[in-house]
């Protein structure tokens, strides 16, 4: 009987050790869960779509002819198509950049300007809900950027080397933190960004709503940090560097399922 009441005891004892073996990852995923169905990224949706619609700027016109790449005024899918290359610009556009063109040639908007406001301010934050908008369009569906085109094929090796582009005081590059697997920053998993199923999870849940901050971040914002937290100067906003770093992860999560605008701690 000694040894039973022994044995019961040791186990009661390691019950909560083994609880705690619960990995960090599913510690988190538990977490976003609970906060799921109040998503605060719904009310920049809604905003989004509102700016969408909302004939605004110099020429008092709305965004519903501009063409994110499936025709003008076409939203859903458009996200999981991005970066592409666009005939009317001759160039690769992200989001944000393609959204920018049309702000100026649909709106009157001095895209310059809004540029170099900083993230959160005036048209920036009218951005972010586009942003959040557009892709919630997407939600749930599969990441397939095109790789037809000849400048998009340069933009994804662009992408590669900078992403494994080290520099700074610290020696960092991208692929520090997101070039194996299994790599963690304090209690946060670092996804793998050079294939799948990393590439497709990370890559796909941008722009979040980030608990911390109470913002949402698009993807520019997060390379933004990202390149802070290495030490590097920040890029310019809606830049060839930031939409190739796209292209290298959007090439690379292919298949991946978008699940932005996504919530992030």
């Amino acid at each position: 009987m000694k040894w039973i009441l022994s044995a019961l005891a040791t186990a009661s004892l390691m019950a909560p050790a083994a609880m705690a073996q619960k990995s960090t990852a599913e510690g988190i995923a538990e977490y976003r869960a609970m906060l799921a169905d109040g998503n605060p990224a719904e009310l920049f949706e809604a905003r989004g779509e509102a700016l969408w619609k909302q004939a605004r700027g110099p020429r008092n016109a709305s965004l519903e002819k501009c063409d994110l790449g499936k025709g003008p005024g076409v939203v859903k899918g458009t996200f999981v198509e991005l970066p592409r290359y666009f005939p009317d610009t001759q160039r690769v556009q992200d989001l944000e950049s393609r959204l920018l063109t049309c702000m100026q040639t649909l709106q009157g908007f001095d895209v310059a300007k809004i540029a170099a406001t900083p993230f959160g301010r005036d048209e920036q934050k009218s951005l972010e809900a586009l942003v959040a908008y557009i892709s919630g369009e997407s939600r749930g569906m599969k990441f397939n950027l095109p790789q037809a085109h000849t400048q998009e094929k340069v933009m994804y090796e662009v992408g590669k080397r900078m992403f494994y582009l080290r520099g700074g005081p610290y020696d960092f590059s991208c692929a520090s933190c997101h070039g194996v697997d299994g790599k963690r920053v304090r209690l946060q998993d670092l996804p793998n960004l050079t294939k799948n199923p990393g590439a497709g999870d990370g890559f796909g849940a941008w722009p979040a709503y980030r608990v911390s901050s109470g913002e949402l971040w698009s993807m520019q914002r997060r390379l933004n940090d990202c390149y802070r937290q290495q030490r590097f100067p920040f890029p310019g906003f809606a830049s060839d560097a930031t939409i190739a770093l796209g292209v290298y992860m959007g090439v690379n999560g292919k298949g991946g399922v978008s699940t932005a605008p996504a919530l992030k701690r």
